[in-house]
């Protein structure tokens, strides 16, 4: 054999010696060779979330506007919740369960770190509690573990931690305007909750199960998210067409509203925009009173909550009627009210005339201008009602 020959066989041997050992070192760092690396890189199984589901804005809790700014004393007092988790697992060990929240990007809140919880198991549904500073969009995890193993884990996002809004009244509230709106906030932390499925969704328009047509309510989230620092959640059982007469206890309105205000679960506030159909139906001041004292009282005594309602002025409907006698009425019961416990004052939107209402050939309600001058009001009444201390707040 010549010697060229004899060199490339030699040089050839080394090569492919070397190709087998690293090949082997590629299949030992894998795991390929090692049974224990391979259970340990298992896919770990995941719960099935029962609740919360993504987009859900719990109501805050200890929210103090006088020291929730970043230098108080103490640390900024912006409250936070607890929030209800209920899943399902399959695992036969009985593991620790942990959870925590992450903040997603650009989010307001803080981060917690694992915490074991407290379960209770019901029906096969595993519940526990999770106390979350306000803020928000967050992730939500969960784990079970024994010891440093973890056998079944779960993630949900977005969820958050803020202000939550029940909107009833009629169909300046539901969505019978021009302009169908979209949230602007660059993070969607504006969000409906469908009462009839129980899901939350971005709010843009149309909302969940009610009008076709447009809202005040997208505008109103983007002014309030970025100052409150917070999510803002709307609950919107508003329908059109309605007197108050239609939402006294025992009619299916009222059976709506508390609906609505259970699946909310907590709430800072009722927004009540109605009034154009008691003009129509002549309803004198005292009745209209006494039938919103009476709902309001049930309400409270029956969801549970002591939540102001904040009363807007709502008698204006240009291409329907024009009674300035009968407008006045609802007005002057909406200002006996204001003054009452349990209620708080609304905006006035019977200001928004001229280019604010669609005329015929229209929707006949508010214009998309006007939907947006009246979200503004509606900040306007909401901050300042915001900026109570708790004790006032709660009445």
């Amino acid at each position: 054999m010549s010697l060229d020959r004899r060199e490339f066989l030699e040089q050839s041997a080394q090569v492919l010696g070397m190709t087998a050992a690293v090949a082997q070192v590629a299949r030992t760092a894998s795991g390929a060779t090692h049974p224990a690396r391979q259970v340990a890189e298992a896919v770990i199984p995941e719960v099935a979330w029962v609740s919360p589901v993504a987009h859900r804005v719990f109501q805050r809790r200890g929210f103090d506007p006088r020291h929730a700014h970043d230098h108080a004393e103490g640390g900024p007092r912006r409250g936070g919740a607890d929030l209800e988790l209920a899943w399902k697992a399959s695992q036969g060990d009985q593991p620790v369960w942990q959870a925590r929240v992450v903040p997603l990007p650009g989010a307001f809140g803080v981060a917690t770190e694992w915490i074991s919880l407290e379960t209770t198991l019901q029906e096969e549904t595993l519940r526990a509690r999770l106390h979350v500073e306000a803020g928000g969009w967050y992730r939500l995890e969960l784990r079970g573990v024994v010891g440093t193993t973890t056998l079944v884990q779960g993630a949900l996002e977005p969820v958050g931690v803020g202000e939550v809004f029940v909107v009833a009244g009629q169909s300046y509230a539901e969505g019978a305007n021009d302009e169908l709106l979209k949230v602007g906030e660059v993070a969607g932390r504006v969000a409906a909750l469908d009462v009839e499925s129980g899901t939350w969704q971005v709010a843009h328009d149309p909302q969940p199960h009610r009008g076709a047509g447009g809202t005040i309510w997208p505008p109103l989230g983007d002014l309030l998210v970025p100052l409150l620092q917070v999510p803002v959640g709307f609950v919107n059982v508003a329908v059109g067409g309605t007197a108050i007469r239609q939402w006294l206890p025992g009619e299916s309105l009222y059976s709506g509203l508390l609906a609505g205000a259970r699946r909310a679960g907590d709430f800072r506030a009722v927004l009540w925009q109605q009034g154009e159909s008691d003009v129509i139906e002549k309803t004198t001041t005292e009745v209209y009173c006494k039938r919103l004292r009476t709902l309001r009282s049930a309400f409270a005594r029956e969801a549970g909550s002591s939540a102001p309602w904040l009363l807007a002025k709502s008698t204006l409907h240009p291409t329907v009627y024009n009674d300035p006698v009968g407008e006045g009425r609802i007005r002057q019961a909406i200002e006996l009210l204001w003054d009452e416990p349990g209620f708080a004052r609304g905006p006035d939107t019977d200001q928004l005339n001229g280019d604010n209402r669609g005329g015929l050939g229209t929707r006949r309600h508010f214009t998309g201008i006007g939907q947006r001058r009246a979200a503004l009001l509606w900040f306007a009444a909401l901050w300042t009602e915001l900026q109570h201390p708790p004790a006032k707040a709660a009445k």
